[in-house]
């Protein structure tokens, strides 16, 4: 009988031992899937600086008079799904729009000194969805950012990231070729309103 015991001692307290360590390790899978994964990769990205020779006022009147503010219809419509409609503005609307500008010069205000400094973001929103469609994470940069500043002499500068340097680094041709898209057609309403 006390071999009997002996062997049922050791036996219980490995099942309990076993049992501790199994919760344990689930305790321990648990956190570590529920703790968040952070990456990080480092990717080179091309500033364009285009400098006018016209005062920063008609450079600005230049711009919102060729790019339009975004006609609130067609986000809504792409959120309907209304294909007839994305047609119609594919076919017939601007190619690129202002979605907001800010006036950051305002901002300068609290040193003392404001200045001339509008952020737009422009963009159009069939063109953005036919990046996110294959990458959502192309999202981050769509709409793109302009700075519009008033440099020392009084002249218009504008400043921003090359689009296909940053939609580039997804790896998706499809995204990449969007962004070369917008290289060009974003070059090409600035300079017109610088020139």
């Amino acid at each position: 009988m006390n071999i009997i015991v002996s062997y049922r001692k050791p036996l219980a307290a490995g099942i309990i031992i076993a049992a501790v360590l199994t919760t344990a390790a689930y305790a321990a899978d648990e956190q570590t899937m529920t703790q968040p994964t952070v990456t990080s990769h480092t990717i080179a990205v091309e500033h364009i600086r285009i400098a006018s020779g016209r005062p920063f006022a008609e450079v600005r009147q230049r711009l919102e008079s060729a790019v339009p503010e975004l006609d609130p219809s067609i986000a809504e419509a792409l959120a309907r799904g209304d294909q007839e409609h994305a047609q119609a503005y594919h076919d017939n609307g601007p190619k690129l729009s202002i979605f907001l500008a800010r006036d950051h010069g305002a901002l300068l205000q609290i040193a003392g000194a404001k200045k001339n400094a509008l952020q737009y973001e422009i963009g159009n929103p069939l063109t953005a969805s036919k990046m996110t469609r294959y990458r959502l994470p192309a999202a981050l940069y769509a709409p793109l950012r302009v700075v519009l500043y008033e440099d020392e002499q009084g002249h218009g500068i504008f400043e921003y990231d090359k689009p296909s340097s940053f939609f580039g680094q997804f790896g998706d041709e499809r995204v990449t070729d969007v962004g070369r898209y917008l290289d060009a057609t974003l070059e090409a309403a600035l300079r017109h309103a610088a020139e």
